[in-house]
């Protein structure tokens, strides 16, 4: 399975790269929203990870490209933020995306939800 992980803080993306190899997944890996929907376009990922707040093109507008894609509109989308307002959640749902989970997040629990959405 194959994961596409878009996050602009190396560090929290590392941690994330680190967290679901060890659970046996191929990862890729975004360091912008422009790169995330090229490398989601190109390489038709199982499940992408997308941060809220990146360069060039936040993970709102990612969603809602990657939904418009007949290719991707299926795919499971789950945005990772530090943004915790439910207006903020319901942004994330409406533009698409399947879940929502917060930072910080405990390495384990973002393993099992991705276990949870691939089934």
């Amino acid at each position: 399975m194959k994961i596409l992980v878009a996050e602009d803080e190396k560090d929290i993306r590392r941690l994330v790269v680190f967290t679901l190899e060890r659970a046996g997944y191929e990862i890729l890996e975004a360091g912008d929203g422009r790169e995330a929907l090229r490398l989601a376009t190109e390489n038709l990922p199982d499940l992408i990870l997308l941060d809220i707040m990146m360069p060039f093109m936040n993970g709102y507008e990612v969603c809602r490209k990657l939904r418009e894609k007949p290719e991707l509109k299926d795919t499971p989308i789950v945005l990772l933020s530090a943004k915790a307002q439910n207006y903020e959640i319901g942004e994330g749902l409406q533009a698409g995306a399947n879940d929502y989970l917060l930072k910080p997040f405990i390495p384990r629990e973002l393993a099992a939800k991705v276990k949870k959405m691939l089934g």
